[in-house]
């Protein structure tokens, strides 16, 4: 099953999911979580959090706790390696034999595998799913989900993950999850940096904007990233769905691993750079593909479309 995508029978039974984190991620998985039948209760530190969660129509416990007790599978959407260590060594020291713990964070491979060791030895199924797709697309249950770690508890999860999009992949016994989920988000940055400069050196040669994106959606180059992205920033709105500074940590979790694998990442670093230098002028909280302003500063073009 390595690599493909799994087809299991739709027949599945009713589970009991604790889910911790409900973020912009994390609250809409509950959602379909629960839409799909399945008993739901939600833990999340931030108090808006949890009283959005609430006002989804979720039950909401009160601690970590109570999200475990009578929890068949446990998931977690943290935001980045402190919280997914913390959160993960709890529930490694609380779990027990039979339940499956999930986690669809973003982290490094190097956190990921000391929490591995806690759950190998706390003798419970630890599975790494990354999800591939924006806070719109798991509204709308478009994500990929690609999944590592013991397979029996892959096959356990496997009706969740089908309420959250139509393609499911098993990739593997250990972190090859997280792998995986860099090398998507490496293509998805340098996708953002290829397109800054190629927009900047139209505009600088005359082209007009709502032409050149008309041209890009319909080429060969029009990819599902960039054809997301054409309406919004046609409109030159950057407004967020992955900010400038979350790409930022993940393009910091790439490097790192290319650095521990030997992996010269040359391209990888100057979009590190021109992330940097959005932060610089003032976009931090932007759309990630404000490097599209990077790129037209730096041709001493107006930071406009």
């Amino acid at each position: 099953m390595d690599g493909s995508i799994c087809t299991l029978s739709t027949g599945d039974a009713r589970l009991n999911v604790g889910l911790i984190g409900v973020g912009k991620m994390g609250l809409p998985i509950a959602r379909h979580l629960h839409a799909g039948g399945h008993r739901v209760i939600v833990f999340d530190a931030s108090s808006p959090r949890a009283a959005l969660a609430r006002g989804a129509g979720l039950r909401v416990g009160e601690t970590l706790s109570a999200v475990l007790e009578n929890a068949d599978i446990v998931l977690s959407s943290l935001p980045h390696d402190a919280a997914f260590d913390a959160v993960a060594n709890e529930l490694a020291a609380h779990m027990g034999q039979g339940q499956v713990y999930v986690d669809t964070s973003t982290v490094s491979i190097a956190v990921s595998r000391r929490v591995a060791r806690a759950f190998e030895e706390a003798q419970v199924s630890y599975l790494r799913v990354a999800v591939s797709g924006n806070p719109q697309m798991v509204e709308n249950a478009q994500l990929t989900s690609i999944a590592s770690g013991q397979h029996a508890g892959y096959l356990r999860v496997h009706p969740l993950l089908k309420l959250l999009g139509p393609a499911q992949f098993y990739v593997g016994s250990g972190d090859e999850a997280r792998v995986m989920k860099l090398v998507i988000n490496l293509m998805v940055a340098s996708t953002a940096a290829m397109l800054a400069e190629a927009l900047a050196l139209g505009q600088k040669g005359g082209l007009n904007w709502d032409d050149m994106w008309q041209v890009i959606s319909a080429s060969a180059v029009g990819s599902p990233v960039v054809k997301a992205k054409a309406d919004q920033l046609k409109k030159y709105d950057f407004t967020p769905t992955f900010t400038v500074e979350q790409m930022q940590k993940d393009v910091g979790l790439i490097l790192e691993a290319g650095a521990a694998l030997h992996v010269p990442l040359l391209l990888t670093g100057l979009v590190a750079q021109s992330l940097q230098h959005a932060v610089a002028i003032g976009a931090a909280a932007e759309d990630y593909a404000a490097i599209i302003k990077v790129a037209q500063r730096s041709a001493g073009l107006p930071l406009r479309a």
